[in-house]
């Protein structure tokens, strides 16, 4: 029979095999993901930046365009409360896309290269990268969704739930994006070369300025940040499933699962990326 002492022996060897049997992958994923929220709540100026710019697009595009724009909305002509959620989503892009500006930076400062010459999974690296910038682009998104009722929009418990679930999911995939750009980045100016030239136009295509109509509805239906707004669309009315904002969307199950085969896509893809050398590593 086992004294007390000896239980507690194989107890704790136990649980230290358990830790090491997972910390391959979750404990230095943790790690950087907490250094992204760390880094991030240091530097406020991202914050101002990543929600002032949206609102300020919500504001002076929605007050200019809104006078000739009819046909959405509950009341059918309300422009502000249709390009709302698509400020949302903006807010998502720019958060989690600034946020992998910090591979670049950690390249620089020769962190990456320490953490990419340790026994760490690569697969690692990007959880935690993309944990941290879906967590903090989640977070902002959040904080724009709960003027929601200036608008006239009341969320119940299930459609808000619902709308955070698709802000993380549709985080996750954009950071996993961004990623994948970054990591072959040796410059920031050239990341947000990158930025003006290919994801502001993702974000113009997805419906987020006007809806799919004519050939434009085939070019949106091939963006998969088109079925992330959707979906975020439909919480917004999910008490009137029939309401003319929502007609000719995607619907609720496809868009759902078309942005998590995003997310997914884009994690896998940030994976293999991430085993590769980029000539920056050597420098």
């Amino acid at each position: 029979m086992l004294s007390p002492s000896s239980l507690g022996t194989q107890m704790f060897r136990a649980q230290n095999e358990t830790v090491k049997t997972h910390s391959p992958l979750v404990l230095p994923a943790l790690s950087l993901c907490q250094r992204e929220l760390v880094r991030f709540i240091r530097q406020r100026n991202r914050i101002i930046g990543a929600l002032a710019t949206p609102v300020l697009f919500w504001v002076l595009i929605g007050a200019g365009v809104g006078k000739n724009f009819h046909g959405q909305g509950p009341d059918g002509d309300d422009y502000m409360r249709y390009f709302f959620p698509g400020t949302v989503v903006m807010i998502l892009l720019f958060t989690a896309l600034f946020s992998t500006i910090s591979i670049i930076e950690d390249r620089h400062e020769g962190f990456l290269q320490s953490v990419l010459v340790s026994p760490i999974s690569p697969m690692a690296i990007v959880m935690g990268k993309l944990l941290g910038g879906s967590i903090l682009a989640a977070g902002q998104g959040l904080i724009f969704l709960l003027l929601a009722p200036l608008i006239g929009v009341r969320f119940s418990p299930m459609s808000f739930a619902a709308a955070l679930i698709i802000l993380w999911i549709v985080g996750f995939a954009l950071t996993g994006l961004g990623f994948c750009i970054a990591w072959r980045m040796s410059s920031t100016q050239g990341f947000h070369a990158i930025l003006n030239l290919f994801l502001m136009p993702m974000w113009f295509l997805s419906g987020a300025l006007f809806p799919a109509k004519g050939a434009m509805k085939w070019v949106m239906g091939a963006n998969p940040l088109t079925y992330g707004l959707a979906a975020l669309r439909r919480t917004m009315y999910w008490s009137s499933p029939s309401g003319s904002a929502i007609t000719g969307l995607p619907g609720w199950q496809t868009s759902m699962i078309v942005s998590i085969l995003f997310a997914i896509v884009m994690f896998l893809l940030a994976s293999g990326i991430a085993r590769s050398r980029v000539a920056a590593d050597l420098q």
